[in-house]
This record gives structure tokens, C-alpha cells and sequence, in this order.
């Protein structure tokens, strides 16, 4: 099959991940897994949990470009972009990432400032007098 493309993102990070058949090899920002996240070992697993769930990790090879946000988030981008390239590639891996929800995208964000406020919702201390 040729290349399959999807996008994965996690609070302001975006993950472009393209999928192609292959030996299980995995290029993020142009570097291995190991190399990008260095001992982050947790963090790992979630970015191989779609290619675990799927029984792909060594059939296909995954070539990632990740933009904006830190590491554990673009992690997450990248985790969510490799579950719907995996779907783009066989339709029947719906069925397997679905019940782990790795096919939902993660809508929590930073709530903006507001005006008058120190944060989003943290006001100054209350005086009396």
C-alpha cells in the first residue's frame, strides 16, 4: 500500500504523521523514538500504544513532523495522528482502537486570562477596608 497521511493533535501541538509499509522503523523530527524522548520511557508506550493494540509495530514504518507545545503533548499528537493513519490504512483497525479511545481527540486546553484577573480564574486577594 502506499503512503498514508493523518494529523494528530493535543493541546497547541500538532503531529503530521505519514505511515507506509515497512520494518517497524519510527522517525520523529528526524531522529529515533529513543533519541526524541530520551528516557521518557512512559511516555513512549502511549506513543507505541496504537502500533501495540494493532500488532503493526514491526510491519510498518512511521515518518512524524511534530509543531508547538512540549514534548508529553506533542506525544500525545503524535499518539492520536499514528491511530487515524492506522485507520486510513485499514479500515478494520476502527474496531481495535476505539475501546482504548485512541481515536478521540483530547479537547482539554489552557482557558485564556481574562481581564481584571491574575489568571483565567484566579482573582487578586480580597480586601475590605
Amino acid at each position: 500500500m502506499a503512503k498514508v497521511y493523518a494529523t494528530g493533535r493535543r493541546k497547541s501541538a500538532v503531529a503530521k504523521v505519514w505511515l507506509e509499509n515497512g520494518t517497524g522503523e519510527i522517525t520523529i523530527n528526524g531522529q529515533t523514538l529513543d533519541a526524541w524522548l530520551g528516557g521518557h520511557e512512559a511516555i513512549k508506550k502511549r506513543v507505541m500504544q496504537p502500533l501495540e493494540v494493532s500488532k503493526q509495530e514491526t510491519s510498518v514504518n512511521v515518518v512524524v513532523k511534530t509543531v508547538g507545545g512540549g514534548y508529553s503533548a506533542q506525544a500525545d499528537a503524535v499518539r492520536h495522528g499514528l491511530s487515524r493513519a492506522l485507520v486510513a490504512y485499514d479500515e478494520q483497525f476502527r474496531a481495535i482502537l476505539k475501546p482504548y479511545g485512541l481515536l478521540t481527540r483530547d479537547a482539554r486546553a489552557v482557558e485564556r486570562k481574562k481581564y481584571g484577573r491574575r489568571k483565567a480564574r484566579k482573582s487578586t486577594q480580597f480586601s475590605k477596608r
